[in-house]
């Protein structure tokens, strides 16, 4: 599977994947709690401004973001139609702020670290039988798998513009659709070999 992490150094690839996923959890609660539009508009603005700081890397992947703002002013305009303009403002601002949040960590973070950070976490369930390893593995594979869908639909929306003049849009489903789950399929069959299973 091809992964969004960036080869090229920033600042944020020196700290170390743990703190990065604590930060995460952290103001993924934060933004959740905070409820006024005004302080949501100004966390997603320093929340942009990091993601800038990060330079060509993350400028290079600055068109993953225009579906979030898409999903964004759908949420905006179906709150307006319901009379309830501010709640969709919130909801909207949360939206962008986490999704830039979890570009960042996957540009910066080597899906190894991540599946470590998480297998130690993890690790006090095997007392009770529970099979941590797996359930790492899972929730990284989670992770790769998401990476991959937007990696994916980029490489299909290139093409398709390059064909046409303009984007897929809709169209790209049901190539996306079936390349994710060759993907799928190539990686159980690894993980089959593998195992021994």
């Amino acid at each position: 599977m091809r992964s969004l992490y960036s080869e090229q150094p920033t600042w944020m690839h020196a700290i170390a994947a743990w703190v990065k996923l604590a930060l995460l959890s952290v103001c993924g609660t934060l933004l959740v709690l905070v409820e006024r539009p005004v302080h949501l508009a100004v966390a997603c603005a320093v929340v942009l401004l990091i993601f800038g700081s990060l330079g060509p890397p993350a400028w290079r992947r600055v068109r993953m973001l225009l579906g979030v703002a898409i999903a964004g002013g759908m949420i905006v305009g179906f709150h307006w139609a319901m009379g309830t303009t501010p709640l969709g403002v919130a909801s909207a601002l949360r939206l962008a702020s986490a999704a830039t949040l979890a570009l960042m960590l996957t540009l910066t973070t080597r899906f190894e670290d991540l599946l470590a950070v998480l297998e130690a976490v993890l690790h006090p369930l095997q007392r009770f039988g529970v099979p941590t390893e797996r359930i790492a593995l899972g929730l990284g594979l989670m992770l790769r798998f998401a990476e991959n869908f937007y990696v994916q639909w980029q490489r299909l929306d290139d093409a398709y513009r390059a064909r046409a003049g303009h984007g897929g849009g809709l169209r790209l489903l049901a190539p996306l659709t079936i390349r994710t789950l060759q993907t799928a399929e190539r990686v159980a069959d690894a993980l089959a070999a593998r195992l021994g299973r």
